[in-house]
């Protein structure tokens, strides 16, 4: 499986700035396992096929998936699913052929079967659907209810592509209340520039950004 990570980067200044802020450069500095889940978004063929990047992650997906059931964590695999009601609207905006494309992104079948095949999910984890960019958008999908139910707080947050379904994912989880750990090395999208845009939103008003490295030693020690 060939793949690479994107060369990621946060600006020094946004570190300052943090630092400054609360006196620590990362908000989470400690998290507890059971409450806990990694958030895995769109880790299907139709982004992995295409894109080195999206390959790339797979890896330190499956480590953090690993590591963080084993802590007794829950592990949520979040995949797109057409929405009817969104389809004119879809396309007018991306075209009658795209939004068909992207309409059928998800796959066809149960939940497990419609993910990469090189990811590790198991049966006990949560599978989801959602019909918006986001994987907690009220309406879109259920993932929001189900780890309430399990008392989660904390999540983080994985998949591609890091600037659309990611962000939008980071967004919402954090207007709902969760503390948000975003993978700098477990999200793709198509280039550098926009992955790094992606991450310094996310640092400066929405969560931390940590590598895999990094959220395996919270996980362990937590």
């Amino acid at each position: 499986m060939d793949g690479r990570l994107h060369d990621w980067a946060i600006p020094q200044r946004e570190y300052d700035r943090q630092l400054a802020r609360r006196g620590r450069l990362f908000a989470y500095e400690a998290l507890a396992p059971a409450r806990a889940a990694l958030v895995v978004v769109d880790m299907v063929p139709f982004f992995t096929r295409e894109s080195a990047y999206c390959r790339g992650i797979i890896p330190n997906i499956n480590a953090l998936a690993s590591a963080l059931r084993s802590a007794g964590g829950t592990i949520a695999w979040v995949s797109p699913a057409p929405d009817p009601g969104s389809a004119a609207h879809a396309a007018e905006f991306f075209g009658p052929a795209v939004a068909k494309l992207f309409a059928g992104s998800g796959g066809e079948g149960a939940l497990p079967g419609r993910l990469s095949p090189e990811l590790e999910p198991h049966a006990a984890d949560l599978f989801c659907e959602k019909t918006a960019a986001s994987a907690f958008f009220p309406g879109r999908s259920d993932l929001h209810e189900r780890l309430q139910a399990l008392g989660i707080d904390t999540v983080i947050v994985t998949g591609t592509v890091t600037n659309v379904c990611c962000e939008s994912t980071v967004r919402d989880a954090s207007t709902l209340g969760y503390r948000v750990i975003m993978a700098a090395d477990g999200c793709a999208t198509v280039n550098d520039a926009m992955h790094n845009a992606t991450l310094t939103t996310v640092y400066r008003s929405f969560g931390d950004v940590r590598p895999t490295a990094d959220i395996l030693g919270l996980v362990s020690a937590g």
